[in-house]
């Protein structure tokens, strides 16, 4: 059965509602809008939490509801409602329509649905499998963990599952469905010698059958990598200060670029000129080899949509190519303002938020690079490891940043030494995409771990990058002030 299918029995046949009218309501109502559409949603969701030896958290929720979005130039009415009913899609319509007055009525061109093969399954990780065997893998884990080392104080086992089902109409009458799993593992481990306890997490997770995280192979291995990294913490040190070169591990420390640099892409920011990218189109914005990337098409990706939250095909987006700026990453309202094509990245957490411009997965790949991990480590005179990364912020407007290292490790001679505990790491995106003096061949992305923020909202995004060295970046830390090189 197609999403549409499934989808119409959900939002129509289960609430007495025909889909006929419900389009002409739509259809009427946006009538002489610059663009605009009714989006409907049901998200379910399941976590259980493993800790202390018993069952901690054992929650699920249902939120379903719509919203009906009118844009009337650069602004937008938008109304929302948890109830399926076509009187309160009327109301919202007649409530919207009352932009009508200041739309110019130039909407922006846009693709059918993607005739593609799906990206990603449309099974319910929730009902898939039964709550009792997911409680066995959690206790499972839990078991393992703590058989692994003496060390180990405190385990922590999770395991998330959601399924959203969507169905938009467009102002032009089309319509149609998506149904998006979202699943995720995460194993954590507190380890205490000698007084001190130090705490390794990881995580794995996208849009795919929730029976993938069963495989005895996946959560050993994250089970393994939370008390590895909890080991290293035990012996570090408090990381130097002062202006070096780092090196950045490949996967998940593109969380740097996505802060640093990705949402300074996004075209809300650049169309009103408060990005540190704005304007730059053309213009040689980093290191020459540089190539930046969202796509929102890659198959089973956390970040992936079918579609976007306006009903626009996601796709491959190239954002800087070889240092030079291309493009901007659009939702339907900025692109049409800026007189370029929407790209696939208008997004929203749920029905009750207007989307805005947002990643999908983010990443750097190397134009060429024949660089190994090992050769840009022995490179490095003197510096920092940066093998991960924990939260982040940046300025907007200053491109001004600061990330914390959640491991990392002293560079001796080309060689990694001694891990380091407090190391932030301090820069501006703009300027550290010119700091860039070496990327390797090892493009990763990360596990399925990333919930990017933005105006209050909350989405699943990807990131990733290969080994990268950047020279003269701020590295703050409590040990001994480390001289410029």
């Amino acid at each position: 059965m197609s999403a549409l299918k499934k989808t119409d029995k959900l939002f129509y046949a289960d609430t007495n509602m025909d889909p006929a009218r419900v389009r002409r309501i739509v259809m009427d109502g946006l009538q002489g809008s610059d663009g605009g559409e009714l989006f409907m949603e049901q998200r379910k969701a399941e976590t259980l939490v493993w800790d202390e030896g018993r069952l901690s958290t054992n929650s699920s929720s249902l939120s379903e509801g719509f919203g009906l979005r009118f844009i009337a130039n650069d602004a937008f009415a938008y109304a929302t409602s948890n109830e399926f009913s076509e009187k309160a899609i009327l109301d919202a319509a007649d409530t919207v329509g009352q932009m009508s007055t200041f739309a110019k009525g130039g909407t922006t061109s846009l693709a059918t649905a993607p005739s593609r093969s799906l990206l990603f399954t449309e099974e319910d990780p929730i009902a898939a499998i039964e709550k009792k065997r997911k409680i066995e893998l959690l206790q499972k884990i839990d078991a393992y963990v703590r058989s692994k080392d003496p060390k180990v104080k405190q385990a922590t086992v999770a395991i998330s599952s959601e399924t959203q089902a969507v169905q938009i109409i467009r102002e032009d009458g089309e319509r149609m469905a998506d149904i998006r799993p979202l699943v995720q593992l995460r194993v954590a481990a507190v380890l205490e010698k000698n007084g001190r306890s130090e705490k390794g997490s990881t995580a794995t997770g996208g849009r795919y059958a929730l029976e993938d995280l069963f495989d005895e192979k996946v959560w050993k291995a994250l089970a393994d990598d939370a008390i590895r990294q909890a080991e290293v913490n035990l012996e570090s040190v408090d990381a130097p200060a002062g202006e070096m070169s780092v090196v950045l591990n490949p996967g998940w420390p593109g969380v740097m670029l996505h802060e640093a640099v990705g949402h300074g892409l996004e075209g809300d920011f650049n169309r009103k000129g408060s990005s540190a990218f704005s304007g730059k189109v053309g213009q040689q914005v980093a290191s020459k080899g540089v190539t930046v990337i969202d796509q929102g098409d890659i198959a089973d990706r956390r970040g992936s949509l079918n579609f976007d939250d306006e009903g626009v095909p996601t796709q491959e987006n190239v954002l800087i190519e070889d240092g030079v700026l291309k493009g901007y990453m659009q939702d339907r309202m900025n692109a049409r303002l800026m007189g370029v094509a929407p790209t696939g990245n208008g997004r929203r957490q749920g029905y009750e938020y207007a989307p805005m411009p947002r990643m999908t997965t983010t990443f750097m790949k190397a134009a060429g690079s024949t660089y190994d991990h090992e050769e840009i480590i022995a490179s490095v005179k003197d510096g920092v490891f940066a093998a991960n990364f924990g939260g982040g912020s940046v300025d907007i407007v200053s491109g001004e940043y600061v990330f914390e290292m959640t491991e990392a490790y002293r560079i001796r001679n080309g060689k990694i030494c001694e891990p380091i505990k407090g190391a932030t790491m301090i820069g501006n995106g703009p300027e550290s995409m010119k700091q860039i003096k070496m990327l390797g061949d090892d493009l990763e992305l990360d596990p399925g771990v990333g919930v990017c923020g933005k105006s209050g909202q909350g989405v699943p995004v990807g990131i990733g990058q290969p080994t990268v060295r950047m020279d003269g970046i701020t590295v703050g830390g409590r040990g001994p002030s480390k001289p410029k090189p």
